[in-house]
């Protein structure tokens, strides 16, 4: 017999109508030591969805472990767990070297969307080279298409700043190809003082996805999810004309409960 805490909950029940899932990079350590255990560890939360992050392009940032598992057995072990996982992050290293054999791990393990963690710019990068790597990305995202996935970009604190009075991330969304890449909005981004929302209303149909995560302003660090400065009510608005298909909690360990729990009561 199940366990209580993996029985499925109403999806109506829940922000968007969508299950609620988390990423898996901040519980990383956890996830490689004991695989199994984690990922039940996490649906007994309530969580229904993971996002993975790719053990070969993360094999030096704690996936290392994971790298010889058969992605046949991934998949396995996830959904024996009571879990689904549609998203994976990448870097771009193996993105761009690597495409062929990246899209045919993406689709054996039954993902819809491969998304582009970062461009791992230096801090004095020129717009030059965001527009470059965004015209590259948008190539790796025609045979992602040609594939049968949507790829997908996440923005990190180093888009939201400007070179020459502009944007970074407005400049990005004005070089990607709408249909080719669409964009994983990570709601930390507040601490600088921007707004999920302000973008997810800007450009309408553009997104894919959203890392959850709040905001101190008094004690200036990230906490659970519904504990900071956050307006989820507003984001989520804002994210049915995004087009937003999925959302993570993206927090350590022990803020994902009370996370989970708060998400459970916004309908």
């Amino acid at each position: 017999m199940a366990a209580a805490g993996l029985l499925p909950r109403l999806l109506d029940a829940d922000p968007l109508g969508l299950p609620i899932g988390c990423q898996t990079y901040p519980v990383r350590d956890a996830l490689c030591k004991d695989f199994d255990g984690t990922l039940k560890q996490l649906a007994g939360m309530g969580y229904r969805m993971i996002e993975m992050c790719s053990p070969p392009g993360y094999a030096n940032a704690g996936y290392g472990p994971l790298v010889g598992m058969k992605t046949s057995d991934m998949k396995e072990r996830i959904h024996a767990a009571g879990l689904g996982c549609e998203s994976c992050h990448f870097q771009w290293t193996e993105l761009r070297q690597k495409t062929d054999d990246r899209i045919a791990f993406a689709k054996e393990l039954g993902l819809k969307q491969m998304v582009l963690s970062t461009f791992g710019f230096r801090p004095d990068a020129t717009m030059a080279e965001w527009v470059q790597s965004a015209h590259d990305l948008n190539k790796i995202g025609e045979q992602v298409k040609k594939a049968g996935m949507q790829l997908g970009f996440h923005n990190h604190n180093f888009e939201f700043k400007e070179i020459d009075g502009v944007l970074v991330y407005d400049k990005l969304m004005s070089e990607f190809d709408p249909k080719l890449v669409k964009m994983q909005f990570q709601v930390s981004v507040i601490s600088l003082g921007y707004e999920a929302a302000t973008y997810l209303t800007k450009y309408p149909g553009r997104f894919l996805s959203m890392h959850l995560q709040d905001w101190s302003s008094t004690e200036k660090k990230q906490v659970p999810v519904g504990q900071g400065m956050v307006d989820w009510k507003k984001t989520f608005a804002a994210a049915k004309t995004a087009g937003i298909k999925n959302y993570f909690v993206e927090l350590n360990m022990d803020q994902l409960k009370p996370s989970i729990d708060y998400l459970h009561t916004l309908t």
